[in-house]
């Protein structure tokens, strides 16, 4: 019967700590066991299991019993390892996609096994207070994935460019649904269901469910010509990209392994890259940029130009760190639930390091003062004026916002629209560039009068800016902070006497 890496990783562990404890080296391990000194470093690696004859031999010289050398429990020195390789966690993700082994992240942990558990168990109570769940460990591995590969993949484009020569799609406009839908019909043998989710009103935020048995695709009704563009093309990157584990639905519900959200991740990138050429948009980019005034109507026409959501084009702007060298740059996804008016980062991307504008975890109120808070609200103002859910007015808009705890300043580029199919919510997507000097030299409008220059922050309990008329929440980390200096001011006082 085969052996899993967990269970190689566990007796392994055994083996090294009672070695040790007996404080042999592995030549005199090896000299009461019988076993090569070269055998016995691959095992406490994790990456042999020996058999039966070899595991009593270990056993009876280790003085332990043979049913707990192969048995998953750990002693209370690994004990948080043995919780963290039960998890499959380390199974899980994506070290390979990095250059590490999970042998070498057990050989770390070996080395220092106090110290290293006891920061492996702050991590395990951590994920446990904040409901982490696996698939929040995917995402984040997914984001350093890309991150790592400045999100831009090669071997992607070059197959999404073979698929288009092949198909003859047109690579200077929009494509059109029913042309992938035919692709999808005739060389993939789907079925296409358009009215498929109709009798389901559970799955109405859904765009789209596969039925692999039936190679049925139901598509939701409710979707506008570019959704449904985007559907099938990432339908089709699925099968180009011979993905093998896949989810089902159009939205991750539940994701069952990182292989999952890695292919759900390629077939979006192989469908953004079909429907947006990238040698076309790159142009069209160079154009944009080369204006000495900001010109909203630009990025609309371009929109239009490729049949492309704002998600589809914002993610296509993964070229500027190709073919423009602006690698300093942020992706941020809000969204703006109606029914509580609360504001929420559902997808960011940091390419370079972390951004000033980012993500928060503890539930404080982001900044007022961001573009993409402040079109939403234009555009939550604009429904309440009648205007039609089913054909989104689009907004758009530009911001120099110069952080006042850095001093840092970007130029963000934003689009907010009704997040249709899906009632009650809206959706910003933002683009932010640091203004070093090379993407001053890049973006000739970045110093345009028009555009206005605010002063941000992260979050409203973290800043200390006086009179700030948008601000949801007092500043009350500042207000701690203070609290803490002043009494770290008086205690050296009374301390220095």
């Amino acid at each position: 019967m085969a052996t899993t890496q967990q269970q190689r990783i566990i007796l392994g562990l055994k083996v090294r700590q009672f070695r040790q404890e007996l404080g042999w080296n592995f030549e005199e391990l090896s000299r009461h066991t019988g076993i090569s000194i070269s055998y016995l470093n691959e095992i406490e690696k994790g990456k042999k299991y020996p058999q039966a004859e070899n595991r009593q031999r270990l056993a009876i010289a280790l003085g332990i019993t043979p049913e707990f050398l192969i048995s998953p429990e750990l002693t209370k020195q690994f004990a948080p390892l043995g919780e963290l390789l039960q998890s499959n966690f380390l199974n899980e993700l994506p070290l390979d996609l990095f250059g590490i082994e999970v042998q070498q992240v057990v050989e770390i942990i070996a080395r220092s096994p106090d110290r290293v558990n006891a920061f492996i168990s702050a991590l395990l109570e951590i994920a446990r207070n904040y409901s982490l769940r696996d698939e929040n460990f995917f995402f984040a591995a997914l984001r350093a994935y890309q991150e790592l590969r400045s999100n831009y993949f090669e071997e992607i484009e070059q197959a999404a460019d073979d698929f288009v020569e092949k198909n003859n799609l047109p690579d200077n406009g929009g494509v059109p649904s029913a042309l992938l839908g035919d692709i999808l019909k005739t060389q993939f043998g789907y079925r296409i269901d358009d009215k498929g989710l109709d009798k389901y009103p559970e799955l109405q935020s859904l765009r789209s469910v596969f039925n692999p048995n039936k190679k049925r695709l139901l598509v939701n009704s409710r979707l506008n010509e570019r959704q449904r563009a985007f559907q099938l093309a990432k339908e089709l990157g699925f099968n180009v990209l011979a993905a093998k584990e896949r989810p089902l639905a159009s939205n991750l519900l539940r994701v069952n392994s990182f292989e999952e959200t890695l292919n759900n991740y390629r077939a979006a990138y192989f469908a953004v890259a079909i429907l947006v050429n990238r040698r076309s948009f790159v142009r069209d980019i160079g154009a944009f940029f080369k204006k000495d005034k900001w010109d909203g109507q630009l990025l609309l026409d371009m929109m239009a130009k490729y049949q492309a959501s704002p998600e589809v084009l914002f993610q296509r702007f993964n070229v500027l760190t190709n073919d423009f060298r602006l690698d300093k740059v942020f992706f941020q996804r809000f969204i703006h639930d109606l029914d509580r008016d609360g504001f929420d980062i559902d997808k960011e991307l940091h390419l370079n390091r972390r951004h000033q504008p980012h993500a928060s975890g503890l539930n404080e109120h982001y900044c007022r003062r961001w573009l993409s808070l402040t079109l939403l609200r234009t555009l939550q103002e604009q429904q309440r004026q009648g205007i039609s859910l089913t054909h989104p007015n689009l907004l758009t808009g530009v911001q120099r916002a110069a952080f006042l705890d850095s001093g840092e300043e970007y130029l963000c580029i934003a689009v907010a629209k009704p997040g249709y199919p899906t009632i009650g919510r809206n959706v910003s997507v933002t683009l932010g560039v640091l203004l070093d000097d090379h993407a001053k030299r890049t973006i000739r409008f970045w110093d345009d009068p028009a555009i206005p220059r605010i002063t941000v922050n992260v979050a409203c309990e973290r800043c200390a800016l006086a009179g700030c008329a948008e601000r949801a929440a007092p500043p009350t980390t500042v207000q701690k902070r203070e609290e803490r200096k002043k009494m770290q001011e008086i205690l050296k006082k009374l301390t220095d006497r």
